[in-house]
């Protein structure tokens, strides 16, 4: 091949890596954008709650620790007042409250403040609620992000992991029938 026709090949490959580079990122952004963040597995299934105490974030209730998980199936809700899904959820929240099945509440990376202003506000759906300011908590029982509302059994045990805001359609098909099953001996 004549030297010339060496460099133009060698220019025109240069000049596809970076399309194909862009292609390939692409393709990847598509496929995880076509992924439902709700369905991320959780490995704490089946395992009991981790082991934690919090501070209390309402002065008029009591903080939330692992010795308060247990005895019947309940909800654990993680939130913050600075999330955006959070505040969708919420009425939600208040409707299961109304209901009588048991939710506690972690406030996650929050400001004291900030998270007594948004329960102020939005109302308190919550039996017991923690503070998890460091996030320690959360890690231990695997969130991805907030919101993420776990279901319990009678043991405290881990039985289902919901990824993002609750709504009252993920309520009817996804939370209630856990629980219920949940509640037969």
């Amino acid at each position: 091949m004549p030297p010339e026709n060496k460099s133009t090949l060698g220019r025109r490959l240069l000049f596809l890596l970076p399309v194909a580079a862009f292609v390939a990122l692409a393709v990847t952004f598509a496929l995880g954008l076509g992924h439902d963040p709700t369905m991320l597995k959780s490995a704490m299934i089946d395992k009991p709650a981790p082991a934690f105490a919090l501070e209390p974030v309402m002065a008029d209730k009591p903080g939330l620790a692992r010795a308060d998980l247990g005895g019947k199936p309940m909800l654990v809700n993680f939130f913050a007042s600075w999330c955006a899904p959070c505040r969708v959820e919420h009425a939600t929240l208040n409707g299961i409250a109304a209901s009588g099945i048991p939710l506690v509440g972690i406030a996650y990376k929050d400001k004291l403040e900030n998270a007594q202003r948004f329960l102020g506000d939005l109302g308190d759906p919550y039996q017991k609620i923690g503070l998890d300011l460091d996030g320690r908590t959360a890690i231990d029982f695997g969130v991805y992000g907030v919101p993420e509302t776990y279901i319990l059994d009678r043991e405290g045990r881990i039985r289902f992991r919901y990824a993002g805001s609750l709504s009252d359609e993920v309520l009817k098909t996804e939370i209630l029938p856990r629980l219920a099953a949940l509640e037969r001996p």
